[in-house]
């Protein structure tokens, strides 16, 4: 590759050092870990999305904010292209790019002999939250991903079983990791093994809904934690569910990782109820803290988990009675808690993912030389 550092674009995240959601969890530990070989590592982001004082702040990777509008769909379009512009004006050699809606600037990278290695994601298109539009514009930028993509990467396999059957194209599968843990005390406001925890986005797909009637249910002999803003529709049950019932915590937005990790660690059950994407971080970092389980029986959650926890349907009933059923049984959390860090540590570990990561960006620009 030669003696220079390649110079490497990390495209379609809100940028480095930020907490906004998977994507950007990834990048966290992906750019460094370039760097740490050698690398020039760019990282595209959106104004006022990072953390630049952030003490994890690696100085070696280099944050560049560029504009772009801030219209649903729309916003990731135009940052897109406007960090597409940016990387072939600083002759990037090789980009690694998040989300298929960037599907639509692949050429103008393969134009200007850019390598394009494209993280898909999950199913945007079938995401309630966008309108038809939406889903058009989120479908049409997977076609075209399909077809300029150097490279592909999936997070989990049933994804990349999809993009076979509806794209015709293979990839390299790459999941997401969790960060082992030491004990943390339990946070104040509840007890250990005492209480339920959801950490989601509130978004329908998220089971959101189906938990809060379930946790209108659970509030009234146990404690209910919710981590998570979104919809205000859903804010709003929230709000009222903490209003009425005193055991019922809303806590909104945390970006505190000891706090987040902690809850994880002393719940007494842990409901996952997202339903359109391939391996979630939050699912793999509470596995590798030990959170016992329940989560919405989806082919994604069933492959990430292989068995280590309950799986139930998106029903109030169902959700409150495995939640419940963790909540009265020490041996039974212990089991599930013992199970999911174990499949955690086997399957979804960081220092995997960064390696594959490397290893793909890598191949995929000997092979743009050949």
């Amino acid at each position: 590759m030669g003696t220079k550092p390649l110079r490497v674009a990390i495209i379609g995240t809100r940028g480095y050092p930020s907490y906004y959601g998977g994507f950007e969890t990834a990048v966290r530990r992906i750019a460094p870990a370039f760097a740490d070989q050698g690398w020039d590592v760019t990282v595209y982001g959106r104004p006022g999305s990072t953390k630049p004082d952030d003490p994890a702040n690696d100085p070696r990777v280099k944050p560049v904010e560029t504009k772009g509008l801030n219209r649903n769909a729309l916003s990731t379009l135009t940052y897109g292209l406007t960090a597409v512009l940016h990387a072939i004006a600083k002759r990037q050699q090789v980009a690694l790019i998040m989300n298929v809606a960037n599907g639509y600037w692949l050429p103008l990278l393969k134009l200007f002999r850019i390598p394009t290695v494209v993280n898909v994601d999950g199913i945007e298109w079938e995401r309630a939250k966008w309108s038809k539009l939406g889903k058009r514009v989120f479908y049409t930028g997977a076609k075209l991903t399909a077809r300029f993509a150097d490279e592909l990467i999936f997070d989990a396999e049933a994804i990349g079983d999809y993009w076979a059957r509806e794209f015709n194209r293979t990839g390299t599968f790459i999941p997401y990791g969790g960060d082992e843990v030491g004990r943390l005390p339990c946070p104040d406001m509840v007890r250990s093994g005492e209480y339920v925890l959801v950490v989601a986005r509130f978004v329908p797909e998220n089971s959101v809904g189906e938990f809060f009637d379930a946790a209108d249910e659970l509030s009234r002999e146990n404690s209910v934690v919710v981590l998570g803003t979104g919809s205000p529709e859903l804010e709003a049950r929230a709000r009222e569910l903490s209003e009425r019932h005193e055991k019922f915590k809303w806590l909104g937005h945390v970006s505190n990782d000891q706090l987040l990790h902690g809850l994880w660690q002393h719940a007494g059950a842990y409901f996952h109820g997202h339903s359109v994407g391939g391996t979630n971080p939050a699912l793999v970092q509470a596995m590798a803290c030990g959170a016992p389980i329940v989560a919405r029986n989806t082919v994604y959650n069933a492959e990430v988990l292989a068995g280590a926890a309950t799986l139930v349907e998106p029903d109030p009933r169902q959700i409150a009675s495995a939640a419940a059923s963790l909540l009265a049984s020490a041996d039974r959390r212990l089991s599930v808690s013992r199970a999911v860090r174990a499949r955690a540590a086997e399957r979804y570990t960081w220092s995997e993912v960064v390696d594959l990561y490397i290893e793909t960006v890598a191949t995929t620009v000997r092979v743009s030389r050949d």
